[in-house]
């Protein structure tokens, strides 16, 4: 069996990792000056809509071959998750809490991944756990501060994200493939994006006229930066790099989204939620070195899965 490691980290993988850490970090100020005009639902709708579908043209026009029906399938369901739940809940939440502190609460992303990958017998390392502890005490810290107390649907709907996109994740890897390659990505923004919209529509969501040029240009960044490149660069982690590398972005973006909303988009951040932010950045570090220290080979059909997505 391959093993699933970055002792040796390709450029591939360089790239990926700093596209879901500098880009994603700076989607979610994105997410709050888009929100000025566009519903939330709607906007995580059209967003993914429109850039799967031009993914997809994208691979209609090469080589690739296009998802079959089973595939289908598994992109609604994944992208269900991870798009529905997680990027939808994600937006919902920013209409009352600062992005920075929002994208800070995701760190307890890898946690749950962590957990979820125990039933299918994938141990983390020590080091591992370590760093994921550190960075859900820094979450537990943000959790306790004034930004989420200030707004319980807020943190409620932040909960659910973290949850959704967590599960998303290690059943896209284990029970649910999407198609190899770019088809699989543009499949799942599609499927995920049609259930943004039909959640927009079922809650009657209305805009805010006359649109605003900065939400627009915040819209096509979203689309191109957020979901064309980042999103696509995450999911190429989870397949060659691993669960626990794939989510450290999780541990980075909350000082890049800290950054940002304060000089940026003139949020108010208090001592405690950087503090909080710090001790994230910290478990990363930990987390990393822990990856790069796990030796431990996939087991079973789960492994045989990433295998073959790799090989492809």
């Amino acid at each position: 069996m391959n093993r699933v490691t970055v002792d040796r980290i390709s450029p591939l993988i360089l790239g990926c990792l700093a596209a879901t850490w500098l880009i994603w970090g700076s989607t979610y100020l994105a997410i709050k000056f888009a929100l000025t005009s566009f519903p939330p639902f709607f906007l995580m709708s059209t967003r993914f809509v429109v850039a799967g579908s031009l993914l997809l043209l994208w691979v209609r026009c090469g080589s690739q071959k296009m998802p079959t029906l089973v595939q289908w399938r598994n992109a609604l369901i994944i992208g269900t998750l991870m798009l529905g739940g997680g990027m939808g809940c994600v937006a919902y939440a920013e209409q009352s809490v600062a992005s920075g502190v929002v994208v800070a609460f995701i760190a307890i992303v890898p946690l749950l991944t962590v957990l979820a990958n125990l039933l299918f017998r994938i141990k983390p390392s020590r080091v591992e756990v370590l760093g994921i502890s550190i960075g859900l005490a820094g979450v537990l810290l943000l959790a306790g501060g004034h930004g989420f107390s200030a707004s319980p649907r807020g943190l409620l709907a932040v909960s659910i994200a973290t949850l959704s996109w967590s599960t998303g994740s290690v059943l896209s890897l284990h029970r649910f493939p999407l198609a190899p390659g770019s088809s699989g990505f543009a499949s799942e923004m599609i499927c995920g994006g049609a259930i943004l919209l039909t959640i927009s529509l079922l809650l009657a969501e209305r805009f805010h006229w006359p649109l605003q040029p900065l939400a627009s240009v915040a819209w096509v960044y979203l689309v191109v930066f957020g979901s064309l490149i980042a999103f696509t660069a995450y999911m190429t982690l989870l397949v060659r790099a691993g669960l626990a590398l794939a989510t450290s972005y999780s541990f980075v973006n909350p000082v890049i989204a800290l950054l940002l909303g304060v000089g940026l988009g003139g949020e108010a951040v208090t001592r405690r939620e950087w503090l909080a932010a710090s001790i994230v950045v910290i478990g990363v570090v930990t987390l990393v070195v822990g990856k790069r220290r796990d030796h431990l080979p996939r087991s079973g059909s789960a492994q045989m899965a990433v295998d073959r997505r790799c090989a492809e």
